[in-house]
């Protein structure tokens, strides 16, 4: 496949005109050898890819974007569209391809590809199909780019993390799940909006499967500082627990209710995963609620499987898993997250 990439060849034969162009100052000595170059490839160019492909460039994240996809043709448009818009972006070289080769060197790869689901299909066959694209996947990025930290942000998070880490041979601080980052989002605006405070005052996690059996730490909550159920109780004001689990119901039904409306859901999670890239890249040693291996953790001990835990991110990946005080009913409703992505991955005999 014919690529293009951003550069300074002009003129025939892609003639380099920077050293015409341009005379080096007297004296002058060759660029620091510790200079970082950011490198950031993103398999799968559909809406979800798209969508955090953009939200990375508008940021100014990475110096280096790489996209890859199977379909040549609207992987070779979205790359040209991108770079149309130089003239209003940070300075980055963004480079597209269906040969994995171009990754190479990748300080982190973000995969969002993934199999559509077919009219009556049984979601273990698509988990199934799923699990062989990933093996198309991630064996080539690991080939080019043994260093990196790999991001997974397809669906069913929880199971293509675990299918990643074993494809991978990578250790597990390196491979990462999107997970419940975004639902912990909806659940930060959702509260903010009932008690009218901004969402970035407030602190919230949903933890657990990123789907029907995740958790919601109620426990844990707090605004300005203040730890919001004991606050209430000690103000003997009586809240009803229907309430706090309508509010996390609306978490889960949220993202089927952007779906049903537009078709698929984008932006979010294009801001969620640039959130997570910011952390990891610029060691920002931020706490997450991200997929992570999970076992050995609040009590699940059931197998290795990897669900959203408040995690630690920084250069290394998972620097580790917060210590948060769990009610033993979230404890309790954690294990079974576990146990319900457990089942599913026994029933893929992976």
């Amino acid at each position: 496949m014919h690529k293009s990439e951003s550069g300074s060849s002009l003129g025939p034969g892609g003639l380099d005109l920077t050293q015409t162009f341009f005379k080096p100052v007297l004296n002058a000595a060759p660029p620091s050898p510790t200079k970082r170059h950011i490198k950031i490839s993103v398999i799968g160019t559909g809406n979800v890819g798209m969508a955090i492909a953009q939200t990375i460039l508008t940021q100014d994240l990475t110096d280096e974007l790489v996209l890859v996809d199977a379909k040549a043709d609207k992987l070779r448009g979205e790359m040209l569209d991108l770079q149309h818009a130089a003239a209003f972006l940070p300075r980055t070289k963004i480079h597209a391809s269906t040969d994995y080769s171009v990754t190479v060197g990748s300080d982190l790869c973000i995969v969002t590809a993934g199999a559509r689901q077919i009219a009556s299909e049984s979601r273990l066959n698509l988990l199934q199909r799923n699990v062989s694209l990933f093996k198309a996947i991630i064996p080539p990025l690991v080939r080019y780019s043994p260093d990196s930290v790999l991001l997974i942000v397809s669906n069913p998070v929880d199971v293509l993390t675990y299918v990643a880490w074993k494809l991978s041979g990578f250790p597990s601080n390196r491979v990462i799940g999107s997970g419940t980052n975004l639902d912990s989002s909806r659940f930060r605006f959702l509260i903010a909006d009932h008690l009218d405070v901004n969402a970035q005052d407030v602190q919230a996690y949903v933890v657990g499967e990123h789907g029907d059996s995740s958790v919601a730490l109620w426990s844990s909550i707090s605004i300005g500082g203040v730890p919001v159920l004991s606050f209430l109780e000690k103000q003997q004001i009586a809240y009803e627990k229907e309430t706090l689990e309508n509010i996390h119901k609306e978490v889960i039904d949220s993202a089927y209710e952007v779906i049903r409306l537009k078709g698929y859901t984008s932006w979010a999670i294009g801001y969620s995963v640039a959130h997570l890239v910011r952390s990891i890249l610029r060691d920002q040693r931020k706490i997450h609620p991200v997929s992570v291996l999970a076992k050995g953790f609040y009590g699940i001990d059931g197998g290795q499987v990897f669900l959203s835990l408040p995690a630690q991110l920084g250069r290394g990946g998972v620097l580790g898993v917060t210590n948060v005080h769990l009610t033993e009913e979230e404890a309790q409703k954690l294990r079974d997250s576990a146990k319900t992505i457990l089942d599913v991955q026994a029933e893929l005999g992976i």
